[in-house]
């Protein structure tokens, strides 16, 4: 099931649950607007090649539109959809006053020169410049993008409305970004992981975990669990996987990986199938990669005992299901990530008032955000007797809703 269907699927039980209304349910799943735009740039060697743009902006019942730019040659208006939808129900999961967008070039970032990625940015914000906005839509980074391709949006935007750096989150310190911002959603996800295992009275340095995708979610979430104590035994990236049943010295990954580039030739672990990563024995199996790995095939194979979604959708309704029959506990991603937008909203509140914080005030409020929404999340559990995926939904759609109703929209 594609990322759309299944978030689709997800909103219409949490409405069911919820009793909505079935006109306001429509409504609430239609986005407010889809932008396509084409952008045609010089290449390097003076030839024209043209790309497609998106940004679908779904729902601004609770504040500015907020959502990444993702460049990947998968870029479609499903997925894009799909994932400007998720985004409503998580910045209302985690509170913070923004509606849900996302935006992405169908393009093959590696294959572009820095030149030519700063011009088809240049031209992608040219085209949406008067549909994005401080209190209208806030773009920030996402899978092949970065706090470079931040500063080029601002930059572009900045010529035609002045001086903006709320108009994009991510963006490198020197123009106004937030410090926390890049260990952001790792470390969203390490404090979900401990609001989730205090609830079951373990901690994570009792336990051992395995993370899939060790990228810049993955690499900090590792680091911080190994910080914390917890013994990490398999990891895994697009070069690879390892393994090491007395845990991975993660400090010494990481410089090898910045040095290498590879996971594979490091000599602190076994190398291993990628496949069996996802059901290797474990306590917490946390997938930080791409959508829809855990699926019918794999499921009941899972040894974790639970699975925290740092990915967009990587547990599909039908492995869900059998997870959930095997007593797996799932913490859905639009809690369990949500430390990214989180920190990105504190970094637009520090540009809005000039004003910036220190990390350790950050960091700081990015727990107390994570563990707030938790306790709400396991409050909608109780109330309508449902597991913590439907409990988040719930919750989120429950906020979008009251806002939407409050504003008028009968009226």
């Amino acid at each position: 099931m594609n990322a759309l269907a299944a978030t689709n699927r997800n909103f219409r039980h949490a409405a069911r649950i919820l009793g909505l209304d079935s006109k306001l349910e429509k409504s609430l799943m239609i986005p407010f607007r889809e932008i396509k735009v084409e952008c045609t740039i010089p290449k390097d060697d003076g030839t024209l090649v043209s790309y497609v743009g998106f940004r679908v902006q779904h729902d601004n019942a609770r504040g500015p539109m907020k959502g990444g730019i993702r460049y990947h040659p998968e870029v479609d208006h499903d997925e894009v959809n799909a994932l400007a939808q998720l985004m409503t129900w998580k910045t209302a999961v985690a509170d913070i006053p923004y509606g849900g967008a996302k935006g992405g070039i169908g393009c093959s970032p590696r294959d572009l020169s820095k030149s030519e990625l700063e011009r088809l940015t240049r031209v992608f914000t040219q085209k949406i410049h008067d549909l994005i906005g401080i209190h209208t839509d806030v773009p920030a980074p996402d899978m092949g993008t970065n706090a470079q391709t931040m500063a080029w949006m601002l930059d572009e935007y900045s010529k035609f409305h002045g001086h903006s750096p709320a108009v994009v989150t991510g963006k490198p310190i020197d123009l106004g970004g937030s410090l926390g911002r890049d260990a952001a959603t790792g470390r969203g996800v390490v404090f979900a992981t401990e609001a989730l295992l205090a609830e079951h009275g373990q901690s994570i340095k009792d336990l051992k975990f395995v993370i899939q995708g060790f990228g810049n979610v993955g690499s900090w979430a590792a680091k911080l669990i190994h910080e914390r104590g917890g013994k990490i035994v398999a990891v895994s990236d697009i070069t690879g996987a390892i393994k090491n049943s007395n845990g991975i010295d993660i400090p010494s990954l990481l410089a090898h990986k910045e040095e290498t580039g590879t996971l594979k030739s490091f000599g602190g672990g076994v190398v291993m199938d990628p496949e069996e990563l996802l059901v290797y024995d474990c306590d917490v199996l946390i997938p930080c990669a791409l959508g829809g790995v855990l699926n019918k095939d794999n499921a009941a194979e899972v040894k974790a005992k639970f699975i925290i979604e740092a990915a967009n959708h990587p547990t599909d309704p039908e492995a869900d299901e059998i997870l959930s029959k095997k007593g797996v506990v799932i913490l859905p991603d639009i809690y369990a990530n949500a430390g990214g937008v989180t920190v990105s909203y504190f970094e637009w509140v520090q540009n809005i008032q000039g004003f910036m914080w220190d990390e350790e005030k950050v960091n700081h409020e990015l727990q107390k955000y994570m563990t707030r929404a938790f306790g709400n999340i396991k409050s909608m559990c109780k109330t309508h007797n449902c597991n913590l995926r439907m409990g988040a939904f719930t919750l989120g759609v429950n906020r979008v809703a009251r806002a939407t109703l409050l504003r008028g929209w009968e009226a």
